[in-house]
Parts: C-alpha cells; structure tokens; sequence
C-alpha cells in the first residue's frame, strides 16, 4: 500500500496526498487501459483536473444543472432532523467534498447544536481541496480538517482506520451515479467495512425523470459541460505528451435506457491518428468513433434499496423535492 505524504500542516488542518508519481502512474495505466478497449472509454475521475474541477463548479451554477440546487434545498430542510443523530464529536468524512458548498450546511447545523465535527474530505484534485480547506478553517474556528487527496478507495483505507469516533460519511451531488453498478457496490461495501457502531452515511441520488430534463443537464446552452468534457483531452496533451485536438472531438450526451444512466461521450469529427509518447501508444479514431468519458447512472427506490443490500446497507431514511427528482438517503448497516 502507497504510504501517504504530508503536503501541509496549518494549525486546525492536515492535508496528505498520495505522492505525485503513484498518481501519474494511475492516470497512465487507466488511459493505456481505456483507449486500448472497444469500445474507446476513459474514467471519470480524467476530467477532475484544476481546470476540469473549475469547470465542475461553473456546471452546478447553470440554470439546465438542477442536481445542485435541488440537493442543496432537501439539505436545508432536513438538516436539523440529520445532525439530530449525529455525536457530538463525530467524523465528518465526504468524498468527492470539491468546494464543500453543500457541507456548511451541514456544519452551520452542527456547530449550532454544540457539536464538534472532524472534517475528513477525500478528493482527487489537490488545487480544489486545497482552496476549500483553506476557506473552510477561516470560516469555521473551531473545526479541525483532515484532508486527503487521493482516489475514493485509497482513502477509505486510511479513514477506516479510525473506529473511536462516530463517523457520518457524505457522498453527494449523485456522484455514486458516475461508478458502473459493480463500482457502485463494490464501492458501498468498503464502505460497510468502514463502518463500526453508529456509523451512517448520507448518500444524494439522482433520480429517474423525463429526458426533457435530464439531458439538457449534461449539455447544457452555453457550453460549458462540452468544454469540461474536452478538458480531459488537454490533460492528456499536457500529462501524457499527447497530440489530441480538442477541437476536433464533439461533445455527445446520450441517454442508455438499459443501464438507466446519461452517457457522455467524445466524438471524433473525422479519421484522425493520435500519439500519446508517454505511454508509447498511438489510437487511431474513424469518423464517428467515440471515447466514452463517464456514466451518470439514475435510480429509483428500488434499484438504490437493492444497491445497498447487496453492499450489506439498508435505507433507513430518505427525503426528495416536491417533484422527485433527487434524493437524500439515510444508509445504515443492513
């Protein structure tokens, strides 16, 4: 197992990181893997570089992306009734955590009710969760942070570690959404693992709605959800010595009823040959040919009940909006 680095201890926060070549080595080994197949795929995690990440946050300000704003709403309203089973010293423990917007809500209910949470977010952007831990300790003077940036799974390892304090793990903003439902339960199981005692997590869904809406969400008027999908290009330009043109690659998004999920894909604009040095690979793309860049996968109370049960979790609680289109669960061990 990759030990840790200490990138930066600042008073009340800790940030450690796997070092820079394990993560070069994993974008290498994913990108040599995914170009490889056939179909072309790349995972999701590509496009969350510094300006993929920033790119991230514009979306949830656009009026197509309601997952945002409709989470944010179910949180305002059920946080008191959240932090209620919440210890009053607790882990706070998010993947995925990026700006952390939706988590002071969870913080301004908790420091209001006397408790006193560890912050614990895991996130694959350095430059993201360096600038929201920062903001975060300003805000907060008496929270204390330990971040680590790294994939989901490597800082399960580290946080599971810790079994003293009750932990509430957040993943939001249906993130859960971008792993295949083999990721998912295999994700949802090391979570269980994790878990001891009064442990919960909270967990956002996306839910099953009209095309109308859905797909408007992942391409939206102004364009910027295309410019965060060809983003990844750029990364492979700058990271790997790659000779994509971004330009020449449109921005897809399609709706896979069999699987239930919103795909976006990059589509080459015509015959074309990219090198890739640094990985010794060349990939040749025909007119059309596609690279499938993520999943968000939709559910309905069924499908995310047997999600879990299948990962050894239950549903213990779960709020939606007046229109259903999104959902706040309360998971426990089954």
């Amino acid at each position: 197992m990759t030990n840790l680095q200490t990138l930066s201890t600042n008073g009340r926060c800790t940030v450690e990181a796997l070092p820079p070549l394990h993560i070069l080595q994993s974008v290498q080994s994913a990108v040599r893997t995914g170009l490889s197949a056939h179909p072309k795929q790349l995972p999701p995690f590509l496009l969350y570089d510094h300006r993929g990440s920033n790119l991230f946050e514009e979306i949830c300000r656009l009026p197509e992306y309601y997952l945002t704003r409709t989470e944010q709403s179910i949180l305002e309203r059920c946080a008191p009734e959240l932090v209620a089973r919440f210890s009053r010293d607790m882990d706070l423990v998010e993947f995925g955590s990026g700006s952390s917007i939706k988590t002071r809500t969870l913080l301004d209910a908790l420091f209001s009710n006397g408790h006193r949470p560890t912050y614990r977010p895991v996130d694959i952007s350095h430059t993201m969760l360096n600038a929201s831990t920062t903001a975060l300790v300003s805000e907060y003077p008496e929270l204390m942070i330990k971040a680590i940036v790294s994939d989901y799974g490597r800082g399960l390892e580290e946080i599971s570690r810790q079994r003293e304090r009750q932990k509430v793990f957040l993943f939001l903003g249906s993130n859960l959404g971008n792993f295949t439902p083999l990721e998912a339960v295999d994700f949802l199981a090391g979570v269980r693992r994790a878990m001891t005692g009064d442990d919960l997590l909270l967990l956002g869904v996306d839910l099953v709605k009209p095309l109308a809406v859905l797909l408007p969400a992942y391409d939206d008027a102004a364009g910027v959800t295309a410019a965060f999908n060809r983003n990844l290009l750029v990364r492979l330009n700058r990271e790997l010595g790659a000779d994509f043109r971004p330009e020449c690659f449109r921005h897809e998004v399609r709706w896979n009823q069999e699987v239930q999920a919103v795909e976006m894909h990059l589509a080459s604009e015509g015959d074309q040959l990219v090198s890739l040095p640094a990985i010794d690979l060349k990939i040749s793309f025909l007119a059309g040919e596609t690279i499938h860049t993520e999943s968000s996968h939709k559910y309905t109370s069924a499908s995310l009940a047997q999600l879990c049960a299948e990962a050894g979790l239950a549903v213990e609680r779960s709020w939606s909006d007046p229109q259903n289109w999104f959902a706040l669960n309360m998971i426990v061990p089954s």
